[in-house]
């Protein structure tokens, strides 16, 4: 239809088209697509992705925690070394030589550091010893330095323990990474991700408890002095 006006009114009457109105019924050629409605996520696919974020937190959680225990730099060789020793996931005997090699020695350097501690001079220099039963035996000392002799440099029960939690604490985190156990233990990963799901957190409870027993009062190889 034409749009029709009276002479004696400026009043115009609008009808609308043919194509505008089948814009707005969605009839004709012209017709406009509805957007495609997004698809929902269903609470399974939710549930799991939770998990999986829970799962990821907690072994992050857990392993900062323990870390805590640890002499400065051990963690740290040791993972640099790992992928060396693990053949990138083609372990054979020579490699699980290695893993076992390397074991021993960050377990060894654990235990050793918690028998060291240190003491500073007046002019600012740290010197660096082995506690003994009968004091601080140094590792270097220089021209006119006097070695303490208070009965805190002594070995005592609270360093046997703190050597033995560190090197609890290195295998617990050792342990959990999957380079290690699918080389030592092959066949066995099921059974390795069950004993490994709480066997991190029990080493870390038991330790804090011991360490609120016996606080740990030296700054030795590791740790930075007071």
């Amino acid at each position: 239809m034409e749009n029709e006006s009276s002479p004696h009114s400026a009043v115009r009457i609008y009808t609308p088209s043919r194509k505008e109105t089948s814009l707005e019924t969605g009839s004709g050629d012209s017709s406009v697509p509805l957007p495609a409605a997004k698809p929902e996520v269903g609470p399974g696919n939710q549930g799991k992705r939770k998990l999986v974020a829970k799962g990821f937190q907690k072994t992050i959680s857990k392993t900062s925690l323990l870390a805590n225990f640890l002499p400065t730099g051990t963690l740290l060789t040791f993972e640099m070394l790992l992928p060396s020793a693990s053949g990138k996931g083609q372990c054979n005997a020579g490699n699980a030589l290695m893993i076992n090699a390397l074991l021993a020695l960050c377990s060894l350097s654990c235990f050793l550091f918690h028998f060291t501690d240190s003491f500073k001079t007046p002019d600012g220099k740290v010197y660096y010893g082995f506690v003994t039963p009968k004091g601080l035996s140094m590792f270097k000392t220089g021209p006119g330095v006097e070695v303490p002799q208070d009965k805190k440099y002594k070995l005592g029960l609270s360093d046997m323990v703190h050597a033995v939690m560190s090197v609890m604490v290195f295998m617990a985190i050792a342990l959990s990474d999957h380079r290690v156990t699918n080389c030592l233990f092959p066949g066995k990963e099921k059974e390795m991700d069950e004993v490994m799901e709480s066997f991190p957190l029990m080493v870390g409870v038991v330790c804090s408890a011991l360490f609120l027993v016996f606080p740990n009062t030296r700054y030795g190889v590791g740790c930075m002095p007071s």
